[in-house]
């Protein structure tokens, strides 16, 4: 569907922001990168010139509403999120300083970050997961924040786990297991294109011992980009592309880490979680937060190259089979998380 498919399904059926809708459902449910376009396009250029906070919060909240198809209600109830139905939260920023108030950030909620101009016009639109924002928090104000140790063992490859989960095995009955995808990592998974865990480990395998440069310690984030590079590569994907949601290769339900040092940083949520993700069904199948395959790749580096040493490949459900987890799960009761300056790039 295109993103105007789903205001339409939506005004017909008359639902309010606080209908529920099943995660998923291929007419009602607005994907995160469809709803991310359909409030850009229609938030921009909306002046809140003059208005108090709240005001504004109200104002910004009843444009949404009229973009999605919502009917305004008379009044928004206090109910976390504040849009139930899809599942999101809006917040409306003038500054970098993000802050979520009362509650711990949530892995499988989105939340619409509302860009407002020195001229007081929204001129942008971004919609991450929960997910999304612990990567960003670079404070450690998300003391819930999950982690894990990795532990080398004896092999240079391993295959935890030898099947995928009984969610999905039925959809890889069709596995085709093409040699070129002509589709693109961050599109959506589909029948027939899904690969078994252990063909992403057969792929990705040849990767050990690779090298490549190493953009320095304080570029974890440069790191991954161009070990997500080889490894889509490596997959038979023509190119390499990466939309900053979860997990990082949407195509194959793939996650994709890189570790320097033992301490494996998990986010807001746990592997093996039994939520939604927030895609389209594949058929008939919602996929799960435990369904998604993990590549995880440990290297060293000598400060001017990261040298792939390592290579683990397992489903969310068996992530704890053989990697411990550790770390708090404290709420705090205000979380400022400082985004980036490409934030809205």
């Amino acid at each position: 569907m295109n993103a105007s498919s789903y205001v339409t399904a939506i005004h017909r059926k008359g639902l309010s922001i606080y209908d529920s809708i099943e995660v998923g459902d291929p007419n009602l449910w607005i994907p995160a990168a469809e709803l991310e376009e359909l409030l850009h396009n229609g938030l921009s250029g909306t002046s809140v010139k003059g208005l108090p906070i709240r005001t504004r919060s109200k104002r910004v909240k009843e444009k949404v509403c009229k973009t999605l198809g919502y009917q305004v209600p008379t009044s928004f109830k206090k109910e976390q999120p504040r849009f139930p139905g899809q599942q999101f939260d809006v917040y409306v920023q003038k500054s970098n300083n993000l802050q979520i108030w009362n509650e711990q950030v949530a892995p499988s909620r989105r939340y619409v970050v509302v860009n407002v101009s020195q001229e007081d016009v929204i001129d942008n639109v971004r919609v991450v997961t929960g997910e999304t924002l612990a990567e960003l928090d670079t404070t450690g104000t998300l003391t819930g924040k999950y982690q894990a140790r990795l532990d080398m063992g004896e092999q240079d490859g391993e295959l935890i786990s030898q099947n995928d989960t009984a969610q999905l095995v039925p959809l890889l009955e069709e596995a085709r297991n093409p040699a070129i995808f002509e589709a693109q990592p961050t599109d959506y998974a589909e029948v027939g294109s899904l690969l078994p865990i252990k063909a992403i480990f057969d792929r990705l395998e040849p990767l050990i011992g690779a090298s490549f440069l190493d953009p320095g310690f304080d570029q974890e984030r440069n790191r991954g980009t161009e070990l997500h590079r080889r490894i889509c590569n490596a997959l038979g994907y023509n190119s390499y592309q990466d939309d900053g949601r979860f997990p990082d290769i949407v195509h194959q339900l793939l996650e994709v880490k890189l570790q320097t040092s033992p301490t494996i940083d998990l986010g807001v949520a746990l592997p093996n979680n039994t939520d939604p993700l927030d895609i389209p069904k594949i058929r008939d199948v919602q996929p799960r937060y435990r369904d998604v395959r993990y590549a995880i790749f440990y290297g060293s580096t000598s400060g001017d190259e990261v040298t792939l040493s390592h290579l683990y490949v397992t489903t969310g459900k068996d992530f704890f089979s053989r990697f411990n987890q550790f770390g708090g799960k404290e709420l705090n009761q205000k979380i400022q998380i400082h985004l980036p300056d490409d934030f809205f790039d």
